[in-house]
């Protein structure tokens, strides 16, 4: 039993030869493969590495200490790191130092 290396379907006998009955593929004859690249644009994740202040007008402050310097301002974010049925992350930058922690709760 073989089987068509372009479409995987079961080849067929055709008279004498076996063919792929999806594209004409007949067995024994020469088979070029081509890859196709794709250009895939990095995914832009910049809610989460926003430059210096741009961006953080948008998001909502809240008081809450810092891990880091313990001022008791930061903005937060909302977003969904894990499988769809576990809660979003939440994020947190403090809005003196820049510093960054996350809340999974």
């Amino acid at each position: 039993m073989k089987f068509c290396p372009k479409c995987e379907v079961k080849l067929k006998k055709d008279g004498g030869d076996l063919k792929c009955s999806k594209c004409g593929y007949i067995d024994g004859e020469k088979v070029t493969q081509t890859k196709k690249k794709i250009d895939e644009e990095e995914p832009d994740f910049s809610l989460l590495a926003f430059e210096g202040n741009e961006g953080e007008d948008s998001n909502p402050t809240i008081k809450i200490e810092c891990e880091s310097c313990g001022h008791d301002e930061a903005v937060w974010w909302m977003f969904q790191t894990r499988s769809a049925d576990e809660p979003t992350t939440r994020f947190y930058r403090c809005q003196k130092c820049k510093y960054t922690w996350r809340d999974y709760t």
